[in-house]
């Protein structure tokens, strides 16, 4: 907040100007400091123009806004810069309208005295567990650079890995969709015309035939009602899978997918390795770190798992006894993390874990496409020869009598 204010010297001098505070009591005690007393302290109202508003509303910060944050942010801090300046800066050049006044209201809280690992724990919905984490870890340890370091590389890492994930599933969630169109303006505006030359005819038709001209038909009239349905549908689906129950069983789903599921469950364990890592060369304690990490893999099936292995570790146990119970972690991750426990290298352990199923996750990605082509064109090819079984060939034989 900012607030203007009048205030006198201790000559008696009347002094008037602006000064930012988290509140009106900051401000006064920072007058005060400043050896001035208050006379007369009020907010100042920050305008913002009605276009500003509807950007900053209507805008969202991404992985990728996040990502380049850090990385400004550690280059600069690297640079020797104060950590207030530092955001002011990346504040004036950053393009997000909502990023900006975030790291605003980041930069009035280090004005204000307050740390950087507070100032973004206010910001939960922007700021990752592991981010706040890190960063409070490296101003405890005197390497805050070090830390911003370590977030940016996680940022980046996990960024990497979810834009694998999409690009692997663009393909076919493309030829999927325009699919779909074709074979919905098909059924509602190509089938009918030529059923149509089929009833003109009179003649005796089999009966798939018969359904297919029914069905035509039905599309041809209700085709409204079809999309409603189609697109309640996918509402309620999406409605589904964000709910608390919803979104369990969908994690649940996403592993046994033929093909895809084992895509998912490489990029979960790459996730926990990978941050796992970085939190514990960081010198976050195990249990501290195992407990965000469950939260960054994003999955409430290794979550439950992790979380599990933390209590053990709390109680004296160890992290591989849990991991060994569930197939979700392959034996040979179970097996690589219980050396690293017993040999005191559980970071490096971990690190190769990582490596090599982001090595995997490469490797799937790239024959992805290979692997599901066939299986689409399978599937499309069934729906033409549907087409020309119980419609064409029918309307050629017709012909042929004729």
């Amino acid at each position: 907040m900012q607030f203007k204010f009048k205030a006198k010297t201790k000559e008696g001098e009347i002094k008037r100007g602006k000064i930012d505070a988290v509140d009106e009591a900051m401000a006064t005690q920072l007058l005060q400091k400043n050896e001035l007393v208050p006379i007369n302290l009020k907010e100042i109202k920050q305008s913002e123009s009605i276009s500003g508003a509807i950007e900053r509303l209507t805008t969202s910060v991404n992985q990728k806004d996040l990502l380049l944050f850090y990385r400004e942010f550690s280059t600069l801090v690297g640079a020797k810069i104060p950590i207030a300046p530092a955001l002011r800066t990346i504040h004036d050049q950053s393009e997000n309208a909502q990023l900006r006044t975030i790291v605003s209201e980041v930069a009035a809280d280090v004005e204000d005295g307050m740390s950087v690992s507070e100032a973004f724990g206010k910001h939960e919905g922007i700021f990752s567990t592991l981010a706040v984490s890190m960063i409070r870890a490296g101003e405890v340890s005197g390497n805050l650079q070090g830390a911003i370091d370590f977030v940016a590389e996680s940022a980046e890492q996990n960024y990497q890995l979810k834009s694998k994930i999409r690009g692997a599933l663009m393909y076919p969630t493309f030829v999927i969709s325009v699919a779909g169109v074709i074979g919905f303006l098909t059924m509602t505006w190509i089938l009918p015309k030529l059923t149509g030359v089929i009833r003109d005819l009179d003649v005796e038709i089999p009966w798939y035939t018969e359904l297919m001209i029914k069905l035509g038909d039905f599309m041809q009239a209700y085709w409204w009602a079809v999309l409603v349905v189609i697109f309640g549908g996918i509402g309620a689906m999406i409605y589904y899978v964000k709910s608390e129950d919803g979104s369990k069983e969908w994690d649940k789903l996403k592993l046994n997918i033929p093909i895809i599921g084992k895509l998912f469950r490489y990029v979960y364990i790459t996730r926990f390795a990978e941050n796992l890592s970085v939190l514990l060369k960081g010198g976050i304690p195990i249990v501290r770190a195992l407990i965000v990490v469950a939260d960054i893999v994003d999955n409430v099936v290794y979550k439950n798992i992790i979380l599990k292995a933390a209590q053990d570790v709390k109680v004296g146990g160890e992290i591989h006894s849990e991991f060994f119970k569930h197939d979700a972690f392959p034996t040979m991750v179970s097996s690589m993390i219980k050396i690293g426990e017993e040999t005191g290298r559980l970071g490096e352990i971990l690190e190769d874990i990582a490596r090599f199923y982001n090595a995997e996750v490469d490797q799937i990605t790239r024959n992805l496409s290979s692997v599901i082509e066939p299986i689409l064109i399978v599937i499309l090819g069934i729906g033409v020869g549907v087409l020309v079984f119980s419609v064409l060939l029918p309307i050629y034989n017709i012909a042929g009598q004729l």
